[in-house]
């Protein structure tokens, strides 16, 4: 369990969907809740070694630029979890990363310039781990919004 205190949950609701676009965001967040900078990103990379924070950036639209991306599912052993996930999360495409509770227990979403990227990444996991990798390309977009109210 990651101990987040009032700060630290104030900043993880800021920068799901109001983070600042501006030169300095650190410093933005920071005067925003009375810090510096310099505690917001200390406090950031604290969440970040926790597992809090897997990574802050910016998720794009690959189709717009002209790239494709996947839904892949994969069944995996409940004592390898964590093992093949590292696995996964080792590659910049992926965006998101969850555990369900079912045969097909780990979910993705891969983005890439092209098809050959996504099959050539695919390829690579399956070597590494293993396992199949289900490929589930995006046939029509249904752009939902999360935010996790962190409290």
């Amino acid at each position: 369990m990651i101990d987040l205190d009032k700060t630290d949950k104030t900043i993880l609701n800021q920068i799901q969907l109001d983070f600042p676009l501006v030169t300095h965001p650190f410093k933005a967040i920071g005067e925003e809740l009375g810090i510096s900078e310099e505690e917001v990103i200390e406090r950031l990379e604290r969440l970040h070694e926790e597992g809090a924070v897997r990574k802050i950036g910016p998720i794009i639209n690959r189709k717009s630029i002209g790239g494709t991306s996947t839904l892949v599912a994969v069944n995996v052993p409940i004592p390898r979890i964590d093992e093949v996930a590292a696995q996964i999360n080792e590659y910049p495409e992926v965006s998101h990363n969850y555990l369900r509770p079912d045969k097909y227990n780990i979910w993705f979403t891969l983005s890439a310039p092209s098809k050959e990227r996504i099959c050539t990444i695919l390829d690579e996991l399956r070597d590494k781990t293993n396992l199949e990798f289900v490929n589930l390309p995006t046939k029509k977009l249904f752009k939902i919004g999360v935010r996790f109210n962190i409290k």
